[in-house]
Order: structure tokens, then sequence, then C-alpha cells
């Protein structure tokens, strides 16, 4: 495109402060170039650490060469929204608490994709109201993107050994968002790491997914098993979620940096229907209506309503045995899913036997 704004400068800038004024946190710019990210990304999908998203593996080079995405690319902009939950109930507290069903932070509140994209796509219209027509595209963990790649070029901040970004004034609690555009604005310049000897994260991950610094073997996460995969959640794994129902924070909990993490200012990020402080027994009773309707805008509506049971079941297969756990498993062991069924019949048999677990070794 013909972009007729003389002062890059200052409209770099201007694009951070109206970020910040629709509510981001941070806002980095960068270009194209994620060759540093490339060979790396590829030898992580040869090792199969990827699993079942599929989705991963697809559209060729364009994750790692935004140009070839959005022809015209010649700038991304990163940015920031922190989403920890003022007043939730203590993490550690739920997870001990094995008759609590864990459900990770960023997904008590509103779905972020929705919330994310539309300050995007609003940041945009603020660009063109200054500068006219430009081309651009808005992502939010919606499409072939390095997210964290192109953030840690931004000067957002660095990569953990956990894989996800990391902020010193700001933690890990935070979503990342991207707008690619044709705007040849100056850059900002990467930030150092700071996680030096720590090995906090790898040392708590209850699967033992971080394979090792920088590398997590997806097959193995929490998150992974509970809401990317949709099938059947290997049998040696399932005595590991313990109570978690939606996603993993442990690696989070444990980094020293979330001391620094912010509250967030964003209202759709609070709280919602008390899922920081529910039993698995209350959430195993929801009927689909009771699902959909509870969990519609938020991130855990898209796994689906056998999927959210299949994972209460592991949970309540892992709790503390009573009369009440026992009934409530009994209840469902005819669902009409085969998936709910399985992980049901498994849950109660762990609560008439204490069988061993055997290693678990990714296929």
């Amino acid at each position: 495109m013909q972009n007729t704004f003389s002062d890059l400068s200052k409209l770099a800038a201007d694009i951070k402060q109206w970020g910040l004024e629709l509510g981001f946190s941070q806002l980095g710019i960068t270009d194209t170039n994620l060759s540093a990210a490339e060979p790396e990304y590829k030898e992580w999908l040869v090792k199969g650490f990827h699993g079942a998203m599929d989705y991963m593996a697809k559209h060729g080079d364009k994750r790692t060469r935004p140009a070839e995405l959005v022809p015209g690319t010649v700038r991304v902009i990163s940015v920031r929204m922190d989403y920890r939950p003022p007043n939730a109930r203590n993490s550690d507290e739920v997870m001990l608490n094995g008759t609590q069903a864990f459900i990770s932070r960023y997904a008590l509140g509103r779905d972020y994709h929705k919330v994310m994209r539309n300050r995007l796509q609003k940041l945009c219209e603020r660009i063109s109201q200054e500068i006219g027509p430009f081309g651009f595209r808005v992502f939010t963990d919606s499409a072939p993107v390095m997210e964290v790649a192109l953030a840690e070029r931004s000067g957002l901040g660095w990569r953990g050994k956990h894989t996800l970004l990391l902020s010193r004034d700001a933690g890990s609690w935070f979503f990342l968002g991207e707008v690619y555009i044709d705007i040849p604005l100056p850059i900002d310049a990467p930030t150092s790491k700071h996680c030096g000897t720590c090995t906090a994260c790898i040392d708590v991950c209850p699967t033992q997914a971080i394979v090792a610094p920088y590398e997590v073997d997806a097959r193995r996460c929490i998150s992974y098993l509970t809401i990317e995969l949709k099938e059947s959640i290997p049998e040696p794994l399932r005595p590991l979620i313990g109570n978690r129902v939606y996603g993993c924070d442990d690696c989070q909990l444990t980094c020293p940096w979330n001391k620094f993490a912010q509250i967030t200012k964003e209202e759709d990020f609070h709280v919602r229907h008390g899922l920081d402080d529910v039993t698995l027994v209350e959430l195993f009773a929801w009927d689909e209506s009771t699902f959909k309707q509870k969990m519609t805008g938020s991130a855990i509506y898209r796994i689906g309503y056998s999927q959210w049971l299949r994972n209460i079941a592991v949970g309540l297969g892992n709790a503390p045995s009573s009369p009440e756990i026992i009934s409530a498993l009994e209840s469902r062991q005819n669902d009409e899913s085969a998936l709910v069924k399985e992980h049901v019949e498994w849950a109660l048999n762990r609560h008439k036997s204490a069988i061993p677990s055997a290693p678990y070794t990714a296929q």
C-alpha cells in the first residue's frame, strides 16, 4: 500500500497509546523475521510433540513466515492483556482439596478470544481514522501465528523454560494478540532472558511434560489432555491429572516472576459462576443445557459437554473416596457418550481398588 503518513515513529507511539486506552497492558512492534524460531519449531513437529493437534503442522511455512500468511505484511504489532482475576480463590487451596474442581485461571471469566479480537479490531479502526485505509489482519490464538516468538521479538518479554512468555513486570498471567500490518513502523528491541538457572516450572510439572528447557511434549501436558485432546485420555496419565478439569497452571503458579503478575482491569476476565470454588460433584451434575447456559461466552464451551464430563470423571476418580462421589459416578455409568462411560468406569474402578499406575510412554 502507499502510506502518506510521514512520521512513522509518532504513529508507532500513538498506536501504543491507543492500545493502552483500549485496555491492552503493553504493546510492541517487530518485523516478520522468524528465521531463528523456524528450525526449532520444525524439530518439535518432527518429534511429534504436537500430539493430535494436526493444525500445528498445517499451512506449511506460513506460521513462521507472516508475509506468506498475509501477503504485504511487513510489521507485527504484539499486544499483552493481563487476565489474573481479583478475589479468585487461592489455586493451591483448590488443588489440595481433591473434592474441588480446578479450572485454569484464564478460563474463569469470559472467552478471551472474543474480548481480544474485538479490541484489536478497534485498534485497527483507530489507526485507519488517523491514516486512512491500510492492510491488516488481527489474530488471537486463532491462526498459524508464532505468538510467543513475535511477542519476544517485540520486546514484551522472553520465552520461559515452560515456553510461555514471561515479563519482569507482569509474570505470565496474560493473553497475547497480534496485528499483521503493511506499514513499515519502527521496531522495538527484544528484552533479555531472566530465567537464569531456575527450573521450578520443569520440576513442578505433574506429568513431566516440560521435557527440556523451552521444550514441551504436549502429549503429556494436562492443558492438552483436558482441552485439545478429543479422545480418551491415556490411562497412565489420568492419576497425574488430579482434580484439574480444564487446563493446568502449575508451571505458572510456581514461577517466581508471577509475584509481579498484575490484576486484570477487564471485568470480562473476572470469575463467573463461582468456577474458582466449586466441587467436582456439583459440576458432574450439570445436564447439557446447564453446561451450555453457564459456559456460553466461556473458553470452556468449545470443548463440548462430553469432553467436560470426561475430565470431571477423571477428577472424581482421583478424589478421596466417599459415598457421594461414588454415587455421582454411578449416575453416569450408562451415559450415552462412550467417552464418558469409559472414564466413569475407570474412575469407579479407582475407588474399588488401588492399582499402581504404569509409567507412561507417549506414542
